[in-house]
């Protein structure tokens, strides 16, 4: 049963090769979680210093 509705690749402007590898994966996760790390950070340091400047 064939359910997906792509039937060729070609004009494809991105897709990902190492869906079968965990190292790829790994490292897409580790890169993901390292994005939302520094946002939160500089969230929280902005919001501190707004804070702060408004006691």
């Amino acid at each position: 049963m064939n359910t997906s509705p792509i039937t060729s690749w070609e004009g494809v402007s991105a897709y990902f090769t190492f869906a079968d590898s965990p190292t790829g994966i790994a490292i897409s996760l580790a890169a993901a979680v390292g994005v939302y790390l520094l946002l939160n950070a500089t969230i929280i340091r902005h919001e501190k210093a707004s804070f702060d400047k408004h006691k």
